[in-house]
């Protein structure tokens, strides 16, 4: 039986049920001292309790997506994500160092901690840097780099981009077999103004996130590191609410960014207390940020998008078809579609690998 089915959710709580009956039934009998009555004891609130918490994780898991099957669940889904491209239908900083291991830079590269401050925004923001050995190599001292932002879900860490999704690891590896360009990372969530969820939008009369993006942190980033100032150079990549940002930003500001990914991401910012009133009330702004209506009524951009689903497991499955049905060139859509895999770390290391060859195709120094 699936982790997702009715039919699990059903049996543990019938399971649950019947053993919290259990307990109050059987509890006169085991109210003696020995130490069978104490063990009788102990088991039957144990297992009542570990019933109960697999009862609420089930209804939780069903809710959100968390976890598709039971080998996703135990990380036993390893097979690796395959891109495939879609045609479309014709019509300032701050740094300080972060501890490293005993290599040199040209062998292992370096992880920056860096602090993006945006002059005219007010937003300043945590991030990390992650220059790939070629960046110190003798031969590239006058060589530019492609430039990829990553970031993470609502709320998130940008310490879990390189300790849990593996990033600049998966970078290198990929790199030594010959499947992508070396490429700056800047790693950070996009959650600038915490504790509130902006979306990656430039909120009337709050904080203006997306040109926090779009231009403060492309202009800094460049003007401290050897990369580009061009959209070609700079592609953008996220997971969940990250992965909105990617897009958006992508279809948005082809004048920013020529390319972004979307592992798990959604086409339509959600209204919730972590994020208040994204739009003041404007119906038309609030259109421009749903990302189906605008493949639909305004004109496609020239940048290429990357999105990422699953059959079973994910919510996003019917809007991700949905999106890659309407997009109209010059806008180049391609795709990666699990089998299963739920809304979690281990179905994006899946993904993160032909991802990062995929955007490395479309970047050029």
């Amino acid at each position: 039986m699936d982790l997702t089915s009715k039919t699990v959710l059903l049996l543990t709580v019938l399971v649950a049920v019947a053993l919290f009956a259990a307990t109050v039934l059987l509890w006169p009998r085991l109210a003696s001292r020995t130490w069978r009555a104490v063990t009788g004891r102990i088991g039957l609130l144990l297992a009542t309790q570990l019933t109960l918490f697999a009862a609420v994780g089930l209804v939780v898991n069903n809710a959100f997506g968390f976890y598709a099957s039971w080998a996703d669940l135990f990380g036993q889904e390893t097979e690796t994500g395959v891109v495939v491209d879609h045609s479309t239908k014709r019509q300032g900083i701050e740094r300080t160092g972060l501890p490293q291991d005993n290599r040199r830079a040209d062998v292992a590269g370096r992880l920056d901690k860096v602090l993006i401050r945006g002059e005219n925004t007010g937003i300043t923001s945590p991030a990390y840097v992650y220059l790939p050995p070629e960046y110190f190599q003798p031969q590239n001292t006058q060589k530019r780099f492609p430039t990829a932002v990553v970031l993470t879900g609502y709320p998130g860490t940008a310490e879990a981009l390189y300790t849990k999704l593996h990033y600049p690891q998966t970078q290198r590896r990929l790199v030594s077999q010959g499947k992508m360009q070396p490429t700056i990372l800047v790693m950070m969530r996009p959650t600038v103004a915490p504790p509130r969820d902006t979306e990656c939008m430039d909120i009337p009369g709050g904080p203006q996130t997306e040109t926090f993006f779009t231009k403060e942190l492309r202009a800094d980033i460049a003007a401290h590191y050897r990369t580009g100032t061009q959209a070609r150079n700079w592609g953008i990549i996220g997971d969940s609410t990250g992965g909105y940002c990617a897009l958006k930003m992508t279809m948005r500001h082809p004048e920013a960014f020529s390319a972004g990914a979307a592992l798990s991401g959604y086409y339509k910012a959600p209204l919730d207390p972590t994020t208040g009133d994204l739009f003041a009330g404007d119906p038309r702004l609030q259109r421009e940020n749903d990302l189906l209506w605008r493949q639909r009524h305004l004109p496609p951009p020239p940048v290429n998008l990357l999105v990422t689903t699953s059959k079973q497991g994910e919510t996003n499955y019917a809007d991700t078809m949905r999106f890659i049905q309407q997009a109209k060139a010059p806008t180049r859509v391609s795709s990666i579609v699990l089998e299963s895999g739920g809304h979690n770390f281990n179905t994006w290391r899946r993904e993160i690998p032909p991802a990062l060859t995929w955007l490395s195709t479309r970047l050029s120094a």
